[in-house]
């Protein structure tokens, strides 16, 4: 028996920590992620029970119940067993709100009243647990950061399952199915509709630019004539030809010498965005390669990896020879020339500026000081996507450190009859932190803005030879990939139109966490929302049609800005500008507003999901490829175009089937349209599948042996099925409160269940 014990966030914490410090400060006890859940609203209020559209705000807040699944039950007994007799308790979680919240959530629960110390630390080596442990603060320090994170679990709460059932009642009403409402979810499915809209909108319009090849006493480079307004008629851009051949005149010059800092230190949403334009990785895979360079037994190389800011504290100023040494060891970045001594950087426009991580739990992802000595030992129990990873954070962290980028930009302009004809040059002086980087370049410098112009004069003369016409079209916006998606999350401000709102914002973190948004992405795909395509993020009809109906229902309930403002006075909890419970009330008085919103919109006979197709009913059931195959058939020889959609609905390829198949003498579709019934035994499997994974098999799969083969084949041996099929349960945007998930850790199973609404 122990007076003090330390309590961790996860088994592998807990062996670190071991390993650490012994049992200096006491019995080291694991949690496994949150340990404890919210209530549900029925337990609160029993009328409840019946879905209505109300707020559930229950007087005070959500009390917490122990959550069940993987071990959590025993190790919970063992931490509340130990706190019986301990004067002093170690909280050792994760350093940011989520952490704070798991563990102190233990000791809120069994109204612990002894001495608490928080111990924070970023990296999970021995050394850097042992200084933690040995600068840890009294706990009632990080009393906001607890209760930002108690006012963001109990806002999701209220918010997410109040519209659900709302939303489920009013917009849902008669189709037996639930339309899940997600605080940050909705309208992240709504940025990526948004932008599908767009693209499908969009009018490519023709235009031409004028080009031609400028001849002077130094050399040849080519001028471009390109108006901002463009020019859309081909007589126009002839005309500018015409004047262009043959000329001479002077040159207007412009030389500057300019010089380009490196770019930030990278967080969590910079990393995914870089790993997913680069190496085509999914937000959720950046997330775990970091995570095992973090905690990986050997490995711990790396800071936090769940980084919300690009600054570092000027207290890291002198760890930086040692992390410069450590990284030069190895021979990829032996070569890249960090100056002695290195260049330090401070304030909003550097590296190191604390007033830039006020309100943040961790500073930027950075290379582990305390094993960057082991980095040749570690190496190759990496693999390669680990080393890629742990190559673009050490990359970033020695390019901070070195010189600017200098460089000559030379900007020239010929008036050719009144015709501005323009080019432009750019001339390295000194590459500085761009010598880290040396296989990269830059977008603006893919262009004619990258042409190495010859040495040109102020008023020299040129003479133009060979010019033409060259067609160019307007491209529509691109799509999202995972990692421009969540920058898109991140700048929830663009969405603003309210200029003020816009600035106010542009401080904010935008909506989610860098540690949901990837979960977020990951849960629509899994609900057959969003789907990738290639690199490429793209809604389902399902999910458009949901949008729609939303944005019908309550623009509110799908706009990005409204959540931003939202996250906004959440984290101004952190900082104490928001009292815990105000901001609560802030979330509340939103969502009060869209359920009056919505019952207005019923009350005058506004949009319903009855007979759309949100959801996954039959109507969203797909033909099989016998189907298909004759519906291709059909039209080719007939000459007649098939209806949008029956290559996806069962329900659309039947009905032009039976319209247009050749029948026989009795009245029915010959051919294909005869297909063999179900026998007894697919039934018997369907049903055994059905019952293991909460299923409901759709009357159209038991249509024929066919469908029903395509239905045993589309569920059988998936472990993470996304409830396709079942009846009165979330089947769109399901809540998002940490309740309702268990904070994911490598190596440790996630169990908890999805969110009962």
């Amino acid at each position: 028996m122990t007076d003090q014990i330390v309590i961790t966030e996860k088994t592998s914490q807990a062996k670190d920590v071991r390993a650490a410090v012994g049992s200096r400060y006491g019995d080291i006890l694991p949690a496994e992620g949150h340990l404890f859940d919210l209530l549900e609203p029925e337990e609160v209020v029993p009328d409840w029970k019946r879905w209505s559209p109300i707020l559930l705000r229950p007087e005070g807040l959500y009390d917490t119940r122990p959550a069940k699944g993987g071990n959590k039950v025993a190790k919970l007994k063992a931490i509340r067993e130990a706190l019986r007799t301990a004067r002093r308790v170690w909280l050792a979680t994760d350093c940011d709100r989520e952490g704070q919240l798991i563990g102190q959530e233990i000791l809120e629960h069994y109204k612990y009243r002894g001495e608490v110390m928080r111990v924070l630390f970023t990296a999970q080596d021995s050394q850097t647990i042992r200084d933690a442990f040995g600068r840890a603060k009294p706990n009632a320090e990080y009393a906001r950061l607890y209760a930002a994170a108690v006012a963001r679990r109990q806002a999701d709460q209220i918010y997410n399952l109040s519209l659900t059932r709302t939303a489920t009642v009013i917009l849902g009403r008669g189709a037996r199915r639930v339309i899940g409402i997600g605080r940050v979810k909705t309208p992240t499915l709504a940025i990526v509709c948004k932008r599908e809209l767009e693209i499908r909108s969009f009018v490519t319009v023709a235009y031409y630019e004028a080009v031609a090849t400028a001849k002077v006493a130094g050399g040849q480079f080519q001028m471009r004539h390109a108006p901002q307004d463009r020019i859309v008629e081909p007589e126009i851009a002839q005309d500018v030809v015409k004047a262009a051949e043959g000329f001479e005149g002077a040159l207007a010059v412009r030389v500057e010498d300019k010089r380009q800092g490196p770019p930030k230190l990278h967080d969590l949403p910079s990393l995914q965005k870089l790993c997913s334009s680069r190496f085509g990785w999914p937000a959720s895979k950046t997330l775990e390669v970091a995570q095992e360079l973090y905690d990986g037994q050997g490995k711990k190389i790396i800071t936090y990896p769940r980084a919300e800011v690009r600054y570092l504290p000027q207290s890291l100023i002198s760890d930086v020879p040692r992390i410069v040494a450590g990284l030069q060891v190895g021979q990829s970045f032996s070569a890249i020339p960090v100056p002695e001594p290195p260049v330090i950087r401070r304030g909003a426009s550097g590296t190191f500026y604390d007033k830039g991580l006020e309100g943040a739990s961790h500073h930027a992802v950075i290379p582990n000081v305390n094993t960057i000595d082991k980095l040749r030992e570690v190496w190759p129990r990496l693999s390669s996507d680990e080393k890629k990873l742990f190559d673009v954070i050490a990359r970033a962290y020695l390019s901070a450190l070195m010189p600017d980028f200098r460089y000559r930009q030379t900007t020239t302009t010929l008036d050719v009859r009144g015709y501005e004809f323009r080019a432009a040059g750019r001339q390295p002086i000194d590459l500085g932190w761009r010598a880290a980087f040396p296989e990269w370049q830059p977008a603006d410098e893919k262009s004619d803005e990258a042409q190495l112009l010859p040495l040109l004069c102020n008023g020299e003369t040129a003479q133009l030879q060979d010019p033409k016409s060259e067609d160019k079209e307007t491209r529509p916006p691109p799509r999202y990939n995972e990692g421009t998606l969540i920058e898109a999350m991140q700048n929830a401000w663009r969405f603003v139109d309210d200029e003020v709102l816009r600035e106010r914002l542009k401080e904010a973190k935008g909506i989610g966490t860098p540690a949901t948004r990837a979960e977020i992405i990951g849960g629509l795909k899994k609900q057959a929302f969003l789907i990738a395509q290639g690199k490429h993020i793209v809604p389902t009809e399902t999910g458009l049609s949901l949008f729609d109906i939303l944005k019908q229902a309550d623009p509110a309930l799908v706009d990005p800005g409204v959540t931003a403002q939202l996250e906004c006075l959440l984290d101004d909890v952190v900082v104490g500008k928001q009292e815990m419970v105000g901001a609560i009330d802030a979330v509340c008085d939103v969502a009060q507003r869209i359920i009056g919103k919505l019952k207005e919109g019923v009350a005058a006979g506004g949009p319903s999901l009855l007979g759309a197709s949100v959801g996954n009913g039959a109507s969203a059931y797909p033909p099989t490829q016998a189907m298909k195959r004759f519906a291709d058939s059909l039209s080719r020889q007939k000459g007649i175009k098939p209806p949008s959609g029956y290559k996806t609905s069962i329900s659309i390829c039947r009905k032009f089937l039976s319209e247009h198949a050749p029948k026989k003498a009795d009245g029915e579709t010959a051919g294909k349209l005869d297909p063999k019934p179900m026998s007894p035994a697919q039934l018997l499997y369907a049903k055994k599948i059905a019952q293991g994974k909460g299923l409901i098999i759709p009357d159209d799969a038991k249509s024929n042996s066919a469908t029903m083969s395509e239905w045993i084949d589309s569920n059988r041996g998936r472990k993470h099925r996304s409830k396709t099929y079942q009846s009165k349960r979330p089947i769109a945007l399901q809540s998002t409160a940490p309740a309702k998930r268990t904070r994911k850790r490598r190596g440790e199973p996630s169990t908890a269940p999805q969110a009962r609404v």
